[in-house]
């Protein structure tokens, strides 16, 4: 039995990992998945047939079954082999609607156990879906970039928003990357990619500021109280809210991990005593930080690391996540909301988290908040105060080259302002870095999928200014990437005219020597270098 995966940055040896993830996903994990996706090409294939825009409900099923497959999100392979036969049996249900049975394996081959999938799995993989290699990787590219959007519209289904023309284009781009297409068309699928991930990132924005209100700047505190608490970690908002209106009152207070810190921007959670603040840094030190925090650990998306033994028993996941071994929160009934009972009644019975630093994070600077502070920008750009933006958005890794971000906030000089979102911040968001007057150096607009204010800021600064081209804005993108989400990110980047983006630690494994060369061309990406020579090269406006 082998693997294949190349869709995060961290793979071995930068040729993609076979034998098992630098994540802790196994080759069964692998292979399970890889068939999942397979399955849901084939019901993408059966639902061309249906008249109109697609029902929601299929939409929902395939940005769930997607999210599945995104790195970290799911270990648990019965899991995955339910969303399989889920998979299957809406297929089948399409096909008595339409009558759509296409001539491709994808849409008509059968199975029902664990052993069928694996034995399917062969012709599953990302290998399989061109023997051309550089069709092959824009078809990876578009995948890719298709998953991320999947788990930015879960987001915001959950929260009762969807968009019929984002479900439209799943059935589309997953039922394509079956076909023999050229070059040519894969790149229009590419960026049409772009264009649905932009569609995507505004939904979950209206999502989020209609049922939380817009992020102000907050102040967060990074130190614990004398009380037993729940440290919740990955995206889901609602989850966060429904966990702290079933604590209100309990004894038990509530804190942040990684990509939740945002939540303590919304105006909406604020209301709430007992939301003390964020415990630790980024989601690759976990395994230590779980440790120290003595109370139970939610779950709600990606970013889980392998699980160890210590904090095994207090760990718990929700939604599109999961893990062998560890109690899973099952989804809402409709109408309904998530029972986190058991998760509260055993912080009550642990010790209060250990504290592991005291100070504070300044966060908040979403598109709304910075463009009322829009007067005050351009005036400090005129007058020369900021001479230069630096966009450091993107995704943390356990890499040590991870380093190179630290090192460039450090480096770059005291009248240039970095403009981050995603869980990169991590690297620089705790250097006292200062502000120019008044204007913090690091504006944090909060989760990965909240990139979409940078864009929003950058559209209006280009408003502002007076100028034809966003790329004449004195704006650099030194951007991190780690895996799914990062790739829509810079597929929307690239759909909205931003040029010459520095892609790093490293240029992903799947592009081959041919569609990284045609990126760079078109879009000008280039990989990262030193950080003195980018520095110098960033405030120079290259």
């Amino acid at each position: 039995m082998t693997m294949h995966c190349d869709q995060c940055q961290e793979s071995i040896r930068d040729t993609g990992c076979s034998v098992r993830g630098v994540c802790g996903k196994d080759e069964l994990t692998a292979r399970l998945q890889d068939t999942l996706i397979y399955a849901v090409e084939g019901l993408s294939l059966c639902a061309e047939g249906l008249k109109g825009s697609p029902d929601r409900k299929i939409g929902q099923f395939i940005s769930e079954s997607l999210f599945v497959t995104v790195t970290n999100t799911n270990f648990d392979d019965e899991a995955i082999v339910e969303q399989i036969r889920k998979t299957l049996a809406m297929r089948d249900e399409l096909k008595s609607v339409t009558g759509n049975v296409p001539d491709h394996d994808a849409a008509t081959w059968s199975g029902s156990t664990k052993e069928d999938f694996l034995a399917k799995s062969d012709s599953c993989t990302i290998d399989s879906l061109s023997e051309n290699p550089d069709l092959r990787s824009l078809k990876s590219l578009v995948l890719y970039g298709v998953k991320g959007l999947a788990a930015y519209t879960d987001h915001a289904s959950v929260l009762g928003h969807h968009d019929n023309d984002i479900y439209a284009f799943y059935i589309k781009s997953l039922s394509d990357l079956t076909r023999d297409l050229s070059a040519d068309q894969l790149l229009g699928l590419v960026m049409e990619t772009g264009s649905i991930a932009v569609k995507a990132m505004a939904l979950l924005d209206r999502a989020n500021t209609e049922s939380y209100g817009h992020p102000e700047i907050t102040r967060v505190s990074t130190g614990v109280s004398n009380k037993p608490g729940i440290l919740i970690s990955g995206h889901d908002l609602r989850d966060m809210e429904e966990l702290l209106e079933q604590t209100k009152g309990t004894g038990v207070d509530v804190y942040t991990h990684c990509e939740m810190l945002p939540a303590h921007y919304y105006p909406a959670f604020k209301k709430y005593s007992h939301f003390i603040g964020n415990y630790g840094g980024s989601w690759w030190s976990q395994d230590r930080e779980f440790e120290t925090f003595n109370g139970p650990i939610l779950m709600t998306t990606n970013c889980i690391v392998p699980v160890r033994e210590s904090y095994r028993n207090r760990m718990f996941t929700t939604g599109m996540a999961g893990y062998p071994g560890l109690k899973h929160i099952p989804a809402r009934k409709e109408g309904g909301r998530k029972d986190f009972s058991q998760i509260i009644e055993m912080a009550k019975n642990c010790l209060p988290p250990t504290e592991i630093e005291n100070g504070e994070i300044v966060g908040g600077f979403a598109h709304t908040q910075v463009l009322a502070l829009a007067d005050k920008v351009v005036a400090a750009v005129k007058s020369g105060a900021i001479k230069r933006f630096v966009v450091m958005a993107g995704c943390d890794g356990r890499h040590a080259s991870r380093n190179y971000y630290t090192s460039v906030a450090e480096a770059l000089p005291e009248d240039t302002v970095i403009l981050t979102a995603g869980c990169a911040k991590y690297r620089y968001n705790k250097l006292a870095l200062g502000d120019i007057g008044g204007i913090p150096r690091v504006l944090d607009a909060g989760q990965c999928n909240d990139s979409y204010s940078l864009a929003v800021i950058a559209l209006k600064l280009k408003e502002v200014f007076g100028l034809e081209d966003i790329n004449d804005l004195p704006i650099s993108y030194d951007i991190a990437w780690y895996e799914q989400k990062a790739v829509t990110v810079l597929l929307a980047l690239l759909y909205l005219g931003v040029k010459g983006i520095r892609l790093g630690p490293t240029l992903p494994e799947f592009l081959t020597p041919n569609i990284a060369a045609a990126l760079v061309e078109k879009f000008g990406i280039k990989p990262i270098g030193t950080v003195a020579a980018d520095v110098e090269a960033m405030m120079a406006g290259a």
